[in-house]
């Protein structure tokens, strides 16, 4: 399964706050074996958020959208997605009913924040308000992060892949003494390996099998001059 993650909000784009919801997100698709394809930040414009996420689905097998949601001014999120799909925005019973439920009337709340593309699938929002929504294989969650960690949570068993495997090792040479190294590693052995230098050179090594990926970390062991454990 491929995805892509797309983060809305100017305040990320400016660099007020930090895209802690980026990382999170790739870190549990990877985690359920989906392979993560783009990641990209798009400003609070209709425009910009309906061409990404045309492309995207158009794409890749999902797209995570986060940020944006609310009845506020510059929450357009929704309106993005919608158009993107040629959809209109309109009220969600199945939504409005989830929040009476918890307790909010009509008068409590913004007329927009149960207004969702049409046609889609909501989602209840268990940490916070604005309800989130499933709109083909584009999944609309907020940029609240504990709202969003919930909401992800609770759809996370629709995103499933290949599982990998990953061993690093820490290699005392400069990476590029290795260029050679990586060569023949991966026509020893189905993996993929990335080199992240530093202090040392941090050695991913990272295959669909574990016992390859320790066979391939071990090649790499016995081939290099390791950062010594203190």
């Amino acid at each position: 399964m491929n995805a892509a993650v797309v983060t809305v909000g100017d305040e990320l784009l400016v660099g007020d706050t930090e895209n802690t919801n980026a990382t999170w997100l790739c870190d549990r698709l990877d985690e359920r074996g989906v392979v993560v394809r783009r990641v990209t930040v798009v400003p609070d414009e209709v425009g910009e958020i309906a061409r990404v996420v045309n492309e995207y689905h158009a794409e890749y097998d999902a797209v995570v959208v986060t940020g944006g949601l609310g009845p506020t001014h510059d929450d357009v999120t929704m309106d993005g997605v919608a158009a993107a799909f040629g959809r209109e925005l309109e009220r969600n019973e199945e939504a409005a009913a989830w929040l009476a439920e918890r307790g909010y009337s009509a008068d409590d709340l913004a007329a927009e924040t149960t207004h969702l593309p049409a046609g889609c699938r909501p989602l209840a929002n268990e940490a916070g308000v604005a309800p989130g929504a499933v709109v083909e294989s584009v999944y609309v969650l907020p940029g609240v992060p504990t709202e969003m960690k919930a909401m992800f949570e609770s759809v996370a068993d629709e995103f499933e892949g290949t599982p990998t495997h990953t061993v690093t090792v820490d290699v005392d040479e400069p990476e590029s003494a290795l260029l050679d190294r990586f060569t023949e590693l991966q026509e020893a052995f189905d993996v993929s390996v990335g080199s992240y230098p530093g202090e040392s050179v941090r050695v991913k090594i990272t295959a669909t099998s574990a016992a390859e990926a320790e066979r391939a970390a071990e090649w790499v062991r016995e081939r290099s001059t390791l950062v010594e454990s203190e």
